[in-house]
């Protein structure tokens, strides 16, 4: 109780505080309705394309944000002195020829792409690799989590239908090799499916083995109905319904040998942007308190991360999914380097790229960090900050530290923002690991992730500037600017729940 009540006190409008409520609220006041509108404006124009990773258009958001934060008088915190920290990436074509699948064992047989199985997203490991299977049985609600060892690098068999993502998202950390998603498709869907074409995919090749998704393929039940047989698994018992905890059941004597050939077109890279501004106190500006968004989208449909254009509009803006984000880190910086007083530690700001295709900005930073990351004593994530109810903020994993009743003590001594913190709106979309504080969390970094919310505009291209909501994002902003405060001044640092830490950090239950 002593690290929430010090983070308490910090907020807390006692007589020794008043004195710093002038210029908190001068930061707080920086932040306007008229400027998100304007950011959003310019970060999800039609002319942004969609801000697909890698783009030129995505260049030009990442250099929009330099400039502002140079602007503000901020450091470089990127590579070389300046705020770009540039990952790299290949792109490929790949061509669903060149493509197939072998089981070998006691039914040794081939599946063919476009018949059999079709390649729908992540990243498939280059050239012939080969792996054990394994099938997946139980509930997204039930309790036990999977043993590494019975994912890590096999071919993993996933039902897909209801509670699919709530299972995959337990599954895809665990690095398997593919993950195959088998259903009932009746043709008029498999037609529809991605992956019957010639596409262009993007691989990131200093992520091999890190947190890009792997590769993930449609399979008809129909073919796969043998290899079930062959684990003494009905394939009615593939359905996630129930409370059985999940389970997986090995693939006796299968091995899955996976033929995925792409021919390289192009070495590029995309970037992340950085930009720091030092605190005031001698020992604890050597600590950080980290404000990340991702600046990227899924583009148009030729980007090959799912846009579907829809009439005339082939062209997804990501204004909420995370134009939003990026605008709030933008607005927060330009609050704390316009505030009359500075905070104690010092505050990086940064917007991430390729968030879309598997959390690849925030991975790199977190494995080639431009500030040690062991001094980054919090991470305050904003992903999708601009829609729905007015008063209500969705805060996920605010049960795994004493952040979560830091926000809500902010919210209570600010009411003028009328903002409602509350827990995670959306438990079966498994979102917690699906936007970039996940890397942080990773690493031992506590974090709260905001979010007002999902809607039927996400990833489509109807998610477009006219629906947000800018006089509740800037109430959003402030909010998080005061809670930031707060972090940023209290000498203790933010604190894990030890159950989280095991489970989150140490991996282990």
């Amino acid at each position: 109780m002593r690290y929430r009540l010090t983070l308490l006190l910090a907020v807390l409008t006692v007589p020794v505080a008043a004195q710093r409520r002038q210029p908190a609220a001068r930061g707080a006041a920086a932040i306007t309705t008229e400027d998100v509108r304007r950011r959003i404006g310019i970060i999800a124009a039609d002319s942004m394309l969609g801000r697909a990773t890698p783009s030129p258009q995505l260049d030009q958001v990442a250099a929009y944000v330099a400039a502002e934060f140079r602007r503000f008088g901020l450091k470089p915190g990127g590579d070389s002195g300046t705020y770009l920290q540039r990952y790299p990436l290949e792109v490929q074509r790949f061509d669903p020829d060149s493509a197939s699948i072998r089981i070998a064992g006691p039914m040794p047989t081939t599946w063919h792409t476009g018949q059999d199985v079709l390649l729908v997203d992540g990243q498939p490991p280059a050239g012939d690799s080969a792996g054990p299977g394994a099938v997946i049985t139980g509930s997204p609600q039930g309790a036990a989590a999977l043993d590494s060892s019975a994912v890590t690098g096999k071919v993993v068999f996933l039902a897909y239908g209801p509670g699919v993502n709530a299972v995959a998202v337990k599954i895809l950390p665990l690095r398997p090799l593919a993950l195959m998603l088998v259903a009932d498709f009746p043709d008029s869907i498999w037609q529809k499916l991605p992956g019957h074409q010639a596409s262009v995919h993007v691989r990131n090749p200093s992520e091999e083995g890190g947190s890009a998704i792997p590769a993930v393929f449609a399979v008809r039940a129909r073919t796969a109905r043998a290899l079930f047989t062959q684990a003494g698994v009905p394939p009615d018992s593939l359905r996630l319904w129930g409370d059985r905890p999940l389970a997986a059941h090995p693939l006796a004597e299968v091995k899955v040998q996976l033929a995925v050939h792409q021919q390289l077109l192009e070495r590029t890279s995309a970037p992340n942007v950085v930009g720091i501004l030092e605190g005031t106190d001698a020992a604890l500006k050597k600590e950080y308190v980290l404000f990340t968004a991702h600046m990227d989208h899924i583009g148009t449909p030729g980007a090959g991360e799912g846009c579907m254009a829809r009439g005339a509009d082939s062209i997804c803006n990501g204004a909420d999914d995370d134009g939003s984000g990026t605008v709030a880190v933008v607005a927060l910086a330009e609050a704390f380097a316009t505030a009359l007083e500075r905070p104690k530690r010092s505050l990086v700001f940064m917007t991430v790229s390729g968030e879309e295709r598997g959390l690849w900005g925030s991975a790199y930073f977190a494995e080639h960090p431009t500030v040690p990351l062991a001094s980054v004593v919090a991470d305050l994530n904003s992903d999708m900050v601009g829609r729905n109810a007015k008063d209500t903020l969705a805060v996920i994993g605010r049960e795994h530290s004493n952040l979560g009743g830091a926000v809500d003590s902010v919210a209570r001594a600010h009411p003028e923002l009328n903002i409602k913190p509350v827990g995670d709106l959306w438990p079966q979309e498994g979102l917690y690991y699906r936007s970039d504080h996940y890397n942080f969390a990773k690493k031992g970094v506590p974090i709260l992730f905001f979010t007002t919310g999902l809607h039927p505009d996400y990833h489509q291209v109807s998610d477009s500037p006219d629906k947000i909501d800018a006089e509740k994002e800037a109430r959003f902003a402030r909010l998080v600017f005061y809670l930031g405060l707060a972090v940023a001044n209290t000498t203790a640092r933010p604190r894990w729940n030890p159950e989280s830490y095991k489970q989150i950090v140490s991996g282990t239950n």
